[in-house]
């Protein structure tokens, strides 16, 4: 069959029991699955961020997963499911975060969930990253088909496709990267090196229901309403970013991608099926990016910077001081205090990267994305 000429589709969706169906339409329309052939062996790279049940809405439905399987094995692909989550990258683990995701619909329609945790590293030619340490399992694919789960993000803005490859490094090696490149774009540029490198075929993401507020594990379940797929990660970031309100050019992740003429970032210049503008929210809580770099270098540089920034803070009466933000954080910026009955996470802020590995993994949603009071008042503008 020959491709379509979209490259992008934005299918509205009302609920879950709806998507296989809205899936298919979304595929269809791009001619998604044109290049699967009979014998492909095919990962679907999930975002299975941490073991959570389906409706907190921090990982990829298992219904959109397991549909997918079922398109892909029904062309004669066998299909495996995997991703690296947070944490130890053993085969328990695995096994735990499969469970509470929902993953083995996914089994049952077919496919193989990856229980192979074995890692290597390798030179690559990215322009932010020479090495990455990444899972084996990908290395046994002819593709890798990118499902992403959209949410805010606290360093990056929101977690969507092209952030949704950075799972495919082992978990315990997720805070050792973030250490190698505090500063945000130089993450968003190592991002766009991994997906550069390993070249998704199709970019999918989830946004029947989102996250918003302190995402990408601990925000709010909330309404979106459609199903994304596109030829590009970036197109479906540029997709997903239309539709939560967010301004593309404060999107580090689609600026890394527009400077090396990857896109342009814009929607409008995307072959789309579908109007994003119909379904689009202006409310979605996250923290729009505001750029200050008229006046990086500078003593009000350095003052808007500090207004504007954001950081993790832990809230004190949630916190069981369980250690986890203290073992993860790359920077050894935590330390644990003990102030009257409450002991609780201390950040040492000349230390902290603001990778916000503290607030994505804290199992309590204990630590928070702080907004100064100058952001919150940009926010409601």
């Amino acid at each position: 069959m020959e491709s379509s000429v979209y490259t992008c589709a934005v299918v509205p969706c009302d609920s879950y029991e709806d998507s296989a169906a809205v899936l298919a339409r979304a595929l269809s329309a791009i001619g998604g699955l044109d290049f699967v052939a009979p014998g492909m062996r095919i990962v679907i790279k999930a975002n299975l961020v941490a073991p959570l049940k389906p409706e907190a809405a921090a990982t990829t439905h298992p219904a959109l997963v397991a549909a997918l399987t079922k398109m892909l094995v029904e062309r004669g692909a066998s299909v495996t499911v995997g991703d690296s989550p947070g944490g130890f990258f053993t085969p328990a683990a695995l096994a735990a975060n499969y469970a509470a995701t929902g993953m083995t619909e996914a089994e049952k329609a077919g496919a193989k969930l990856n229980k192979n945790t074995a890692y290597h590293t390798a030179h690559i030619e990215g322009r932010a990253m020479r090495e990455l340490t990444y899972t084996d399992y990908l290395d046994d694919c002819d593709a890798i088909i990118d499902f992403a789960k959209l949410k805010s993000h606290g360093m990056v803005g929101m977690s969507a496709a092209v952030k949704n490859m950075y799972g495919v490094i082992p978990g315990l090696i997720k805070p050792e990267t973030h250490y190698l490149y505090p500063d945000v774009n130089d993450f968003a540029d190592m991002l766009v090196d991994i997906n550069e490198h390993f070249k998704p075929r199709l970019s999918l993401i989830d946004a029947v229901i989102g996250m918003e507020g302190n995402g990408p594990t601990a925000g709010t379940p909330r309404k979106i309403g459609a199903v994304i797929a596109a030829k590009t990660p970036y197109e479906a970031d540029a997709a997903a970013a239309r539709l939560i309100g967010l301004d593309p050019a404060g999107v580090p992740t689609l600026e890394a991608a527009r400077r090396r003429g990857l896109c342009s970032g814009r929607i409008e210049d995307v072959s789309l099926y579908g109007d994003v503008s119909a379904i689009a929210l202006s409310d979605f809580k996250t923290v729009p990016r505001k750029s200050i770099s008229f006046y990086k270098g500078t003593l009000i540089g350095k003052f808007v910077e500090k207004a504007l920034v954001q950081k993790p803070m832990p809230k004190k009466k949630k916190c069981v001081a369980c250690r986890k933000c203290m073992n993860i954080c790359p920077a050894k910026a935590i330390t644990m205090a003990t102030r009257g009955k409450y002991t609780y996470p201390h950040i040492d802020r000349k230390k902290c990267i603001r990778c916000f590995c503290c607030q994505e993994f804290c199992p309590k949603a204990a630590m928070v994305v702080h907004r100064s009071p100058i952001v919150r008042l940009l926010q409601k503008k």
